[in-house]
């Protein structure tokens, strides 16, 4: 069995720096990530725009220069790679954790490739890679997609948009651009406060001008192979349709965290941790990342969630003075 001091278990950036942290305090860390490191921006739209200036991305102080304020995913995928060389993290990837069990002298991480020992352990798995459901017939359709990469394999097909915060609408938009057919269907009884302001003004022109077909206050009844059944109030339609993203958010693993003895809070989905340690109701068990804002993925992004490794190396680091005493 593999001994390590602490295991973080989750590649992306907020894992990254949760580790980078810990080996500045002189643990020996293991990363365990079932991808590639930063997995997750790994799966965004090949031409997405970050939100946050680079700057705001930066782990470990080391910094993210980029020609243009807001980096793109390529900008990104470079940076974080150059950032793991350069801090030497060790990482183990394409490598699944199905198992954290708490023991009287640590923690026992089972992986579907090996077992590990570590006094502490920080869950870091972000929410990426379990999409909220639409709860209508025909989701699990393969022409249902829950991740939109590019646009050029939808050229002149008929693809229906469900949602209308930023993912939806850039994929909208590049679709568009790319010659599909496109209708947005979204709940909401206007645009989205979220959506990025620079994105926006373009957006409204393509549905003015008829480019985009929008349709508010709206939902998907069901899918078929052919077609998309939609209600708006007391209407229901239907429109020939070849293809369907459902950019409707994602959430995290609550039932992971359950497994390995987290407690949840039902009222907002987050797990329960202490503000200034991250640590959960499992002695030396932590959350860093954006599953620490439970349902309300709006609330930490990797700009703010980076620094939950510092909170988690210094709580560790006055535990290990604590014990030396």
């Amino acid at each position: 069995m593999i001994v390590k001091d602490a295991i973080v278990v989750g590649g992306g950036p907020c894992g990254l720096s949760a580790a980078i942290e810990l080996k500045n305090k002189g643990l020996d860390v293991l990363i365990i990530e079932k991808g590639t490191i930063v997995n997750a921006i790994y799966h965004y739209p090949t031409h997405q725009t970050f939100f946050s200036s680079s700057i705001k991305l930066s782990i470990g102080d080391i910094p993210f220069i980029t020609a243009t304020e807001k980096p793109k995913r390529n900008d990104a995928l470079v940076y974080y790679r150059y950032v793991a060389m350069l801090k030497e993290l060790d990482i183990n990837s394409y490598e699944k954790v199905l198992d954290v069990v708490k023991e009287q002298d640590g923690f026992r991480v089972v992986s579907d490739k090996a077992e590990y020992r570590a006094q502490h352990v920080v869950i870091a798995t972000g929410y990426y890679d379990n999409p909220n459901r639409l709860g209508a017939e025909g989701e699990d359709l393969p022409k249902v997609f829950h991740y939109f990469k590019e646009a050029h394999p939808y050229f002149r097909k008929h693809v229906v948009v469900i949602g209308g915060k930023n993912s939806a609408v850039d994929a909208a938009i590049e679709l568009e651009r790319a010659g599909a057919y496109v209708t947005v269907v979204y709940h909401g009884s206007d645009y989205s406060p979220s959506v990025k302001p620079w994105i926006l003004p373009g957006f409204e022109s393509l549905v003015r001008n008829g480019a985009i077909a929008m349709h508010f206050d709206s939902s998907v009844v069901n899918i078929t192979e052919e077609a998309v059944t939609i209600r708006k109030g007391d209407e229901v339609f239907t429109i020939d349709n070849d293809y369907v993203f459902a950019m409707i958010g994602y959430h995290p693993d609550q039932d992971f965290f359950r497994k390995i003895g987290i407690q949840i809070d039902e009222s907002n989905g987050s797990p329960v941790f202490n503000d200034e340690t991250m640590e959960t109701n499992v002695e030396g068990l932590y959350i860093a990342g954006v599953i620490a804002a439970g349902n309300d993925a709006n609330r930490i992004f990797i700009e703010n969630g980076r620094f939950h490794g510092g909170l988690i190396a210094e709580a560790i680091a006055k535990k290990r003075i604590t014990v030396s005493e």
